[in-house]
């Protein structure tokens, strides 16, 4: 199964899982390392890897993933509201025995509000670029 993808505006690689099994095969690749990682606070949406990470992402960059995590989580898709999304590294995160597929624990992560206004821009880029694309 191939993964979402997504480009912030700089050029960084975003992949995300379009469910629970592609979660846990996505964030298994990144555990222990020091790409960030993005999760809505409420359950329900993909795990957003920030692949580059041989330079640090910037502000914008996170931002950018962020407001890309919230678009696809049912947080987004129930309330149509800002979402909290959290981040955190690949060394912050774990997989403890009983956890099922696609959930993962946290030990430490910061939080970030994706706007409503930002979510709804985002998702008008995207449905100008499917338009071009069916033409």
């Amino acid at each position: 199964m191939k993964f979402r993808e997504f480009l912030t505006t700089s050029r960084k690689k975003i992949l995300a899982g379009k469910d629970a099994k592609q979660n846990e095969e996505l964030v298994k690749k990144f555990i222990g390392k020091e790409n960030l990682i993005l999760h809505t606070a409420k359950p329900g949406s993909p795990f957003c890897v920030i692949v580059e990470s041989k330079v640090k992402p910037s502000q914008k960059d996170i931002k950018e993933a962020a407001i890309f995590c919230a678009s696809k989580s049912h947080d987004w898709r129930d309330n149509k509201k800002d979402v909290i999304v959290h981040i955190f590294t690949g060394k912050n995160i774990y997989k403890a025995r009983g956890m099922k597929i696609g959930t993962f624990g946290v030990k430490k992560f910061k939080e970030i509000k994706a706007k409503k206004e930002e979510i709804e821009k985002l998702e008008k880029i995207g449905q100008k670029i499917i338009k071009k694309f069916k033409k």
